[in-house]
């Protein structure tokens, strides 16, 4: 009776390099870029996703669309809630990354920083995956258009 070694490949398994799931996806995934218009004031919050070019609408909600108040529409709460909406359309569409433009009323009479949703609506974007690249402010900025109002001595409280 002779006994037969048996072979290497019985034995041992091949060797394969590990692969990381997470780095794998992620390579294998093509970026599908889109952008994220968010019009805060302190009255509501807009979030309207487009595609890279700026000419095709992909989502587009508001606070009043997710709130009943009128009060709330402004809100955090509502700015992330309507944030998470869009968001949802937009991975629906195939798009997995997002460039941010955050825009305040602003001009010659309007503030010209954003409202108390803009932040929360940034933080919810990216909660729910989508990767977020340039983030910038396109608040409009007068440069000497209209007088301003309140008379020559300004506003007397």
């Amino acid at each position: 009776m002779s006994k037969e070694k048996p072979t290497q490949e019985t034995t041992k398994p091949s060797k394969k390099q590990p692969q990381n799931s997470n780095k794998a996806n992620s390579q294998k995934a093509p970026q599908r870029w889109g952008v994220a218009h968010i019009y805060s004031s302190y009255n509501n919050t807009i979030i309207h996703i487009t595609d890279i070019t700026n000419t095709e609408t992909i989502a587009r909600t508001s606070g009043g669309q997710v709130v009943k108040s009128d009060r709330m529409e402004g809100s955090p709460t509502a700015a992330m809630m309507a944030a998470k909406k869009a968001a949802e359309i937009a991975m629906e569409k195939g798009i997995n990354s997002i460039h941010v433009r955050i825009k305040a009323p602003g001009g010659h009479n309007g503030p010209n920083n954003p409202g108390p949703g803009a932040q929360a609506a940034v933080r919810a974007l990216s909660r729910m995956g989508l990767r977020i690249g340039i983030i910038e402010d396109v608040t409009p900025l007068p440069h000497d258009g209209c007088r301003k109002k309140g008379g020559r001595r300004g506003r007397r409280v």
